[in-house]
């Protein structure tokens, strides 16, 4: 497990290190400065032209330090000073002098006569930026982003880019390299700044864990490491020792979903799976996945039920739901249920009726939008997994608006709702009512596919089956989804996957964790 840090988290970090702990902020800045020199050697010869464009802040003081070591080993390298230095920190003031002793060549980028560039060392904004780029910083950013072949180390995140949300404020400049200090920030993570990161290098210059501890609570990301925790599979065992899922899924001529989410929660290593759709998919469900059980409702008499007219068929159809809920550990339920009328019906009856975790998705959790009253028979034990355009319409936000800050709507659903919100984008996040955040960071391109999103919700059901908690279940459910999306990538076309080959791909991982 990895930490994420907003620009404030980090600004508190640096704070606490330097004036309570005692660190200097000059060690610190020697420390990322050394981080960012050895990334540029990486990308320039000795015979390339290297600037270093810094702003008057400390973000540019790293950038002049990292320039100085670099002239020092004889890198031809020019410092450009953006934005003027009549609001220049102590350590911006000090490492300009420095530079100016030994002797480097500075100049203001006002002053530049246009010439050849090969490297830039961006060092204008760093974590720090909450406003749009204007004025000079415009100009500089646009006219480095059209130079053809130039390489961008950017000091901590490219210029232009914020630190929370990812968004563009403007204009960003966009990386081969983005050297940040102590842990990853959430704006490098999510998109679009992920996209102008370039490759990431996390430098630790010496923040100690009691200033991280400072800052809490903070996200976190998951890696190869964290498949650890996947649930255990104990040789004494049974069929039921890893859970029993209760799938609700599939409509008329809908019964692809269904097939899919119970695919995937039996390859991620659930007892049971029992799907509950419409007659009409009973064969195909019992042909391609004869190892489900399957159990059928009548839609005409959720009809009735819900309009009042059921003349006692509703009673004998609650008393179903009623002993289907009691037998499963989980439940999952929305894929390709449709938007008739009497799916309203079910999804209130499942959530009055069950005791047990509840994966809401898709139609589920549009007929919710619908029907807003429905969020009053919400549980701790609920996840909802949408993605934007359901999230628009559970929120009243635009897509758009939802897009400018995924992580902020997730974490504002959750504590509003008292669920776990598992907020489905490019990089999925999952938030709870108390706060903690997941950031996903696996996945790619080929998993924009139909069908997708219903792996992930058989996959995350198997794991709350297997008695993981609903949050833990369902951030390790997105990394593993999208971990086998990205398996899939290094043997295959980007264009060509198909759903099921996620779920084949989620089994595959497992397999590997316990062998």
């Amino acid at each position: 497990m990895r930490y994420l840090v907003t620009g404030q988290q980090m600004k508190e970090i640096d704070r606490y290190t330097i004036e309570t702990v005692g660190i200097p902020s000059l060690v610190l800045m020697e420390r990322a400065a050394m981080g960012v020199a050895r990334e540029v050697r990486g990308l320039a010869k000795k015979t390339d032209r290297i600037w270093a464009v810094c702003g008057a802040g400390n973000n540019g003081a790293d950038g002049i330090a990292a320039a100085r070591m670099l002239a020092l080993e004889g890198y031809d390298v020019t410092l450009l000073l953006v934005g003027g230095g009549d609001r220049s920190t102590s350590e911006f003031r000090v490492q300009k002098a420095i530079a100016v002793n030994l002797g480097l060549s500075v100049a203001e980028w006002k002053d530049l006569i246009p010439g050849r560039c090969d490297v830039v060392i961006d060092g204008m904004f760093g974590v720090g930026l909450s406003r749009e780029v204007e004025g000079e910083y415009l100009h500089v950013i646009e006219a480095i982003n059209a130079m053809e072949g130039v390489r961008v180390a950017a000091v901590d995140l490219p210029s232009g880019i914020h630190s929370t949300t990812g968004e563009v404020m403007g204009a960003a400049l966009r990386a081969d390299v983005t050297i940040t200090f102590g842990w990853e920030k959430l704006g490098s993570v999510l998109y679009p700044g992920r996209e102008y990161c370039g490759r990431v290098v996390v430098e630790d210059i010496g923040f100690p864990e009691v200033s991280l501890m400072r800052a809490e609570p903070f996200s976190r990301t998951y890696g190869m490491e964290d498949l650890s925790g996947l649930p255990a599979r104990p040789a004494y065992s049974n069929k039921g020792t890893f859970g029993k899922v209760l799938l609700i899924a599939g409509s008329k001529g809908m019964s692809g979903a269904a097939l899919l989410a119970a695919l995937a929660a039996y390859r991620m290593g659930a007892g049971l799976v029992k799907v509950m759709t419409v007659e009409e998919n009973r064969a195909v469900l019992q042909q391609q996945l004869p190892e489900a059980i399957v159990t059928v409702y009548d839609p005409e008499e959720l009809t009735a039920a819900g309009q009042g007219e059921d003349q006692g068929q509703g009673r004998t159809w609650g008393e179903m739901l009623e002993r289907e809920c009691a037998w499963a550990d989980v439940i999952a339920m929305g894929p390709g249920l449709g938007g008739e009328p009497y799916v309203k019906v079910l999804v209130q009856a499942v959530l009055m009726s069950a005791y047990v975790p509840i994966v809401l998705d898709a139609d589920g959790l549009n007929a919710i939008a619908r029907h807003p009253d429905l969020e009053q028979y919400y549980t701790e034990n609920i996840i909802v997994t949408p993605h934007l355009g359901e999230m628009a319409r559970l929120t009243g936000k635009t897509v758009g608006q939802i897009q400018k800050d995924v992580l902020g709507t997730a974490r504002e659903y959750a504590a509003a709702c008292g669920v776990v919100c598992v907020l489905k984008d490019a990089a999925t996040v999952a938030a709870t009512r108390e706060g903690q955040c997941y950031v996903n960071k696996s996945g790619n391109s080929c998993m924009a596919k139909a069908g997708s999103g219903d792996v992930l919700t058989g996959i995350i059901a198997a794991l709350l089956a297997q008695g993981m908690e609903p949050f833990e279940g369902a951030a390790l459910g997105v990394y593993v989804h999208g971990l086998a999306g990205d398996r899939y990538l290094e043997s295959h076309a980007p264009r060509s996957l198909l759903a099921r080959e996620l779920a084949e791909e989620a089994g595959k991982i497992i397999g590997e964790k316990e062998y």
